[in-house]
């Protein structure tokens, strides 16, 4: 038994073998690519270097089912295994209900793969696998599946004394503790100086797992903010955990013999990252930036000079929580369940709201600049924030601020109302329209000041339910129980246009 990942998910492979009298070959069928029909010579390699025997007969391997192309170098070990199992090299008994997976060096060692997690929960649902054999360096990662047994190996002799009864149990415990992030190494809100509006919508976007956009001149300190934002989100869950495991080791992200992933992702890809690698997929399909920063942050710095294209491709993602990507073969989908923070100048030059520094853009230019992100993609983020300059006087000044340890825990309370009212690990920004409606009423001092702002701002039905989602967030901040006149109006004002945004 072994298996493969497609996607997110792993599937059952049946690795047969057969060894038969004739002119000496070794043919691998089964639909294989190029470097499972590579593995024949990694396979010859490293059962001559382990001391084992290699028959010179006709062997035949075969990857079931057959109708499903298989990819990767994680079939070396289970094909190694399996032709010492059909020459009686190692009793049939010993490989029996054993799922194994992993890659070959030619001195017989084996190295890592990618997906582990994702094979140990297949193992944990199959009703005829009774062990999990991978790699050494995956071993933590598999274990994490505490219902199935889970054994670590680092060459393919220690794996064969094993089976034979002569060597010590490889069984690698479970841990299913993240790793935590040790204090002080987390960039701190203290170290940026003023941007108290800007910091205050950052915290409402934590505490709601909200999108947020933030509009200024080059060295406001847009950028700053952005690092600090994942030190502010509360700790990974262990379901939340499992799923970033499981992205990061499809994608080949994890560090050798790292477990758990214990710190929610922050990724800031470069405005010239094509499609692909934004949303996911290629030939092979593999997760993109945004899959990657699942339960965590997106930073998308300087907006408008990230290609058309792949902005757009953003909106389900942004809607949805997820990514499809369909092929010829198959239709796959990711977890894209991110927070979105994007920053961008209010014009080319960068100096268009600038009191001291005079903008040399025409409003042609600025119209063509403001034009480069479409208006769906706009009214999906929930907060439009103006970051201005500094002024000279409070860089210069020694006002102590507020640290991010201070402002996490405000998040986290927030976040603790919404786990009980919602279920689950679940912020205000997964709500459905009936959630909405449920938990987002209002009296009619606040429907009065939303139904104005609607009126004058024009607000999209979208919009409208946005709105009242982060106003709901404002007031679990505060601990209240309702939404009242005064979270509809501050969360009104992050939909206003005086970021210059809306104004083109």
């Amino acid at each position: 038994m072994s298996g493969a990942v497609l996607g997110l998910d792993a599937y059952p492979v049946e690795v047969e073998v057969d060894i038969a009298n004739g002119l000496p070959a070794f043919s691998i069928v089964g639909l294989p690519d190029a470097a499972v029909k590579e593995s024949k010579d990694r396979v010859q390699a490293a059962l001559k270097n382990s001391g084992l025997p290699f028959p010179v007969k006709r062997i035949t391997v075969n990857l079931a089912p057959a109708d499903v192309r298989k990819e990767g170098s994680a079939f070396d070990l289970p094909a190694a295994v399996g032709i010492l199992v059909a020459d009686g090299i190692v009793p049939e008994s010993a490989a029996e209900g054993m799922m194994v997976v992993g890659e070959l060096a030619l001195d017989g060692r084996v190295k890592p793969v990618r997906g582990a997690l994702s094979l140990a929960i297949l193992a944990e649902k199959s009703d005829n696998v009774r062990g999990l054999v991978v790699p050494r360096e995956n071993g933590r990662e598999a274990a994490v599946c505490a219902g199935v047994a889970v054994y670590g190996v680092s060459s393919l002799a220690e794996l064969i004394a094993f089976m034979r009864g002569d060597a010590d149990d490889l069984r690698v415990k479970p841990d299913i503790t993240p790793l935590a992030v040790a204090p002080g190494t987390a960039p701190d809100f203290a170290e940026v100086t003023g941007q108290a509006f800007a910091k205050r919508a950052l915290e409402v976007a934590a505490a709601g797992g909200h999108n947020v956009l933030m509009v200024g001149p080059p060295g406001s300190g847009k950028s700053m903010l952005a690092r600090r934002m994942a030190g502010i989100l509360p700790p990974l869950e262990l379901p939340e955990a499992i799923d970033v495991t499981r992205v990061h080791s499809v994608a080949g992200m994890l560090s050798g013999g790292q477990g758990l992933v214990g710190e929610r992702p922050y990724r800031a890809p470069h405005h010239t990252i094509s499609d692909v690698g934004l949303i996911g997929g290629g030939a092979v399909p593999r997760p993109g930036e945004v899959s990657l920063s699942n339960h965590g942050v997106l930073f998308l710095d300087e907006l408008p000079e990230f290609r058309r294209p792949a902005l757009e491709v953003l909106r389900q993602p942004l809607e949805d929580g997820t990514v499809t990507i369909s092929r010829a073969a198959a239709s796959l989908s990711y977890p894209a369940r991110f927070i979105l923070v994007a920053a961008m100048n209010p014009c080319p030059c960068g100096y268009l709201t600038d009191p001291s520094r005079d903008c040399r853009c025409t409003p042609r230019e600025v119209s063509r600049y403001r034009g480069r992100i479409s208006g769906p993609l706009l009214d999906r983020i929930d907060l439009h924030v103006d970051v201005p300059a500094v002024p000279v006087g409070e860089l210069m000044g020694r006002t102590r601020e507020e640290p991010s340890e201070a402002i996490a825990k405000r998040v986290a309370a927030a976040r603790e109302r919404q786990r009980a009212r919602l279920g689950g690990v679940r912020p205000n920004a997964t709500m459905g329209t009936e959630e909405v409606n449920r938990h987002c009423a209002l009296d009619a001092r606040g429907e009065g000041i939303l139904r104005q702002a609607v009126a004058r701002l024009g607000l999209s039905a979208r919009a409208f339910h946005r709105t009242l989602k982060v106003a709901r967030t404002i007031a679990d901040l505060e601990g209240a129980e309702t939404v009242g006149a005064g979270h509809v109006a501050e969360a009104i004002q992050y939909r206003q246009p005086d970021t210059g945004v809306r104004s083109a």
